[in-house]
């Protein structure tokens, strides 16, 4: 019995990997912050299908210990896996001036620390046999520095580049799809970027559903990089090709009067 590992499960987009795979007869081991919110997704996904093996275990990414526990608990099962999905995230949206310390540790540790020694954990915990397959929820604000977006700009980026490389590394011994959506239809916080966004937000936003099955098909291809919708996949050729200069520039006017901590 191998199981799917999901971080950050009991979000938007975990939610619709979960319910996804649950109806898929998947075993599944989920992470989150809050136990009460782990218990009641698991008693949501046993009412779908009560056939397969659903653990959960409470877990703040942000600490070293408490990730060591996580795997500590992992091992005390013998649990072995095929997948990992990396969905959590902060995507806090300030000027860095506006940083307390504590928040810019915050965001990098959830954004970066926590999926590399998750996806370490992860990888050396495959049952025998199994091609493993990583799923890892990035942003289409990796694909350019955003002034005011900044910090998250960079650890998005940090990912895509990270999990480049090791799919060189791992080549023929994992399949690993990094996905840059752009906005998704989930917290209350979002839906109001997204509306005041206008026609661009529209365009942009993808249910939590929509990301996932597209996610869960690009990596049975190995996909190195998904961006799901294809007004994302214009905007990134647009990003591409855009003297950085006039880009920086367009993305600092647009951003620099909005900010948002939801964390």
């Amino acid at each position: 019995m191998a199981y799917t590992f999901i971080t950050g499960a009991t979000g938007g987009i975990g939610k619709a990997f979960c319910f996804l795979l649950a109806n898929s007869n998947e075993d599944l081991f989920l992470t989150g912050r809050s136990k009460d919110k782990l218990d009641a997704l698991k008693k949501d996904l046993l009412a779908v299908n009560d056939k397969i093996d659903i653990i959960t275990y409470p877990c703040d990414l942000t600490d070293e210990l408490n990730r060591r526990d996580t795997f500590l608990y992992i091992d005390s099962l013998n649990i072995k896996f095929k997948r990992l999905i990396n969905v959590a995230g902060v995507d806090i949206q300030k000027g860095f001036l506006a940083y307390t310390d504590e928040k810019l540790v915050f965001q990098t540790r959830v954004n970066t620390e926590s999926v590399f020694s998750v996806t370490l954990g992860f990888l050396r915990r495959i049952d025998n046999g199994i091609l493993p397959e990583i799923i890892t929820i990035s942003s289409m604000s990796g694909a350019t520095p955003m002034p005011y977006f900044a910090i998250y700009s960079a650890t998005k980026a940090c990912l895509i580049n990270f999990f480049k490389a090791l799919r060189v590394e791992l080549k023929g011994k994992a399949k690993i799809t990094t996905v840059l959506p752009g906005g998704v239809y989930t917290r209350p916080d979002i839906l109001k970027d997204i509306k005041g966004q206008g026609l661009w937000g529209k365009l942009s936003a993808k249910t939590p559903e929509f990301v996932a099955k597209k996610s869960l098909k690009a990596v049975k291809r190995n996909k190195k990089i998904l961006i799901p919708g294809f007004w994302n996949k214009f905007l990134y050729f647009i990003l591409k090709i855009t003297p950085e200069c006039i880009k920086l520039n367009f993305i600092k006017n647009r951003w620099k009067k909005q900010e948002k901590d939801a964390f």
